[in-house]
């Protein structure tokens, strides 16, 4: 029995890139799938699909997903549709082919079972007029991929019962989507018509010469949207054409271009009307936050994109990469005009609010992330670079411990050393401790035993000459300073 409430089996009529995803979303819900789809290669593609839905949505969730429903295609709209409770239409954009298969579907499903339709313009009152109980059909549009994408807009007919409405909203906000009820049928919704703008602006600056699709990808994903600054409005498009690519899209969606759906010459005229309306929402969507507090929400944000693109390798994470990889490279530099016969200080942070926890404190991983870059400032300090690593050596940390003294917060300046306790050709203990910088208030140690290797036998080996005579030179100013009081500390040892 599927963990939704009322929701055990669906019946779905099509399996194409949008009903794969809509299969994958109700599966992986825990959710059994009745699929029609008449193309022979359906159960493949969709499997393909799924396998790329388990891999996201395992990245993306820390809870435990449910059961895995069952998937079982059918051969015609009414097996899918019978015995479901719920039915999600995703054919291809054609109004006789949608109202065949809802017509069809709708005369053998239970009455109170309600239809949404993944269309992405046509209008539920035409869609409608052919079905048993026509008041039970919603566009439930949702945006690709189905999996992830938690948008999906509900739109109904002139026929559409509020009933319908409250629970295809209702089914799509089990399955971790957000739907979003809209009061007005309207050719395109309201987000294609967004894009529908800016699709064609771009498709006007291609025909015209102005900029090449490659072009005006990079000035999307580098800039505004969320799906845009990772993918591009061209590759987007492209991959909603499923296999058969852009030519498949366009075959599809291409003739859309020439029906009314934007105005992007033709604007309202400015009237205190219009102006009132506007301010007065505005200022219900800023639900009294000020213009300061706003700054800082766009900002983390912002921050919070960048650090998720970084760590896929993609659109802006990449240029964050690039600068970061810049500003390490210039603080390696200045690192090396040190004081050897001290701590090296090298390394530096402020403290960002990601790294702050319940307590209003720097949450304890993090202190073993700024020991470990601490590490890593040493090991480009003493030559580990891209050429060492590209030869095939590199040091592995092998053991850690750390002791925890004091507390940081959000904007805290903090500062990192590194004393190396001892060393020989192929490891080398260091002990590094953490510092409030405006106060030098030492906040936590850590102690680490890094193992040199071969990384293509995956195997001890010893240091290059040059890389342990650096080491060398450092341990012999280090041996004269005083071992720090939690080197070789045991977990509960008293302090002293």
């Amino acid at each position: 029995m599927s963990p939704i409430p009322g929701l055990d089996r669906v019946g779905l009529l099509g399996g194409g890139v949008i009903g794969g995803g809509w299969a994958a979303r109700f599966l992986l819900n825990g959710v059994d799938v009745q699929l029609f789809d008449p193309d022979p290669e359906a159960p493949r593609k969709v499997g393909e699909v799924l396998d790329n839905a388990r891999r996201a949505l395992l990245k993306l969730v820390s809870a435990p997903l449910p059961a895995e429903g069952t998937l079982t295609f059918v051969d015609s709209p009414e097996a899918a549709a019978t015995g479901v409770d719920f039915v999600q239409e995703s054919a291809p954009e054609r109004m006789e082919l949608k109202q065949q298969l809802l017509q069809r579907a709708s005369a053998v499903a239970g009455p109170d079972v309600v239809f949404g339709s993944s269309t992405s313009g046509l209008l539920p009152t035409e869609m409608q007029h052919v079905m048993t109980h026509p008041e039970r059909l919603v566009v439930g549009h949702p945006f690709n991929p189905v999996y992830l994408m938690p948008l999906v807009e509900v739109v109904g007919g002139e026929r559409t019962s509020a009933a319908a409405r409250t629970r295809a909203a209702e089914v799509y906000d089990q399955l971790g989507m957000q739907p979003v009820q809209l009061s007005t049928e309207i050719d395109g919704f309201v987000a294609d018509r967004l894009m529908e703008a800016l699709w064609r602006e771009a498709l006007w600056m291609i025909n015209d010469g102005v900029a090449t699709a490659s072009e005006i990808d990079d000035c999307v994903r580098f800039g505004p949207g969320l799906r845009w600054s990772f993918m591009g409005t061209f590759l987007t498009y492209r991959i909603a054409g499923g296999e058969a690519g852009m030519r498949h899209f366009m075959a599809q969606f291409g003739p859309s271009l020439k029906w009314p759906w934007s105005k992007l010459t033709d604007v309202p005229e400015l009237t205190d009307e219009l102006l009132d309306t506007l301010v007065a929402q505005s200022d219900v969507q800023a639900a009294g936050r000020g213009i300061r507090e706003l700054e800082r929400q766009r900002d983390d944000s912002l921050v919070a994109v960048f650090h998720g693109l970084r760590s896929v390798g993609n659109g802006a994470g990449l240029v964050l990469d690039r600068y970061e990889q810049r500003l390490t490279e210039q603080a390696s530099v200045s690192s090396r005009q040190v004081d050897p016969t001290q701590p090296l200080r090298l390394h530096e942070v402020a403290v960002p609010a990601e790294w702050v926890d319940y307590n209003g404190h720097m949450n304890d991983s993090r202190y073993f992330q700024l020991s470990s870059e601490t590490v890593d400032a040493f090991l480009r300090h003493i030559g580990l670079d891209d050429a060492y690593l590209a030869g095939g050596h590199s040091w592995f940390t092998v053991e850690s411990h750390l002791n925890f003294v004091g507390q940081a917060r959000q904007g805290d300046r903090l500062y990192a050393t590194v004393q190396v306790l001892s060393s020989d050709d192929k490891r080398v203990r260091v002990f590094t401790a953490m510092h409030r910088a405006h106060d030098d208030a030492l906040l936590a140690t850590a102690e680490h035993m890094l193992l040199h290797v071969d990384t293509r036998l995956d195997k001890a080996c010893p240091a290059a000459p040059e890389m342990q005579a650096a080491i060398a030179a450092i341990a012999h100013h280090h041996g004269a300073l005083p071992t720090p009081g939690n080197a070789g500390r045991a977990v509960g040892q008293q302090r002293s």
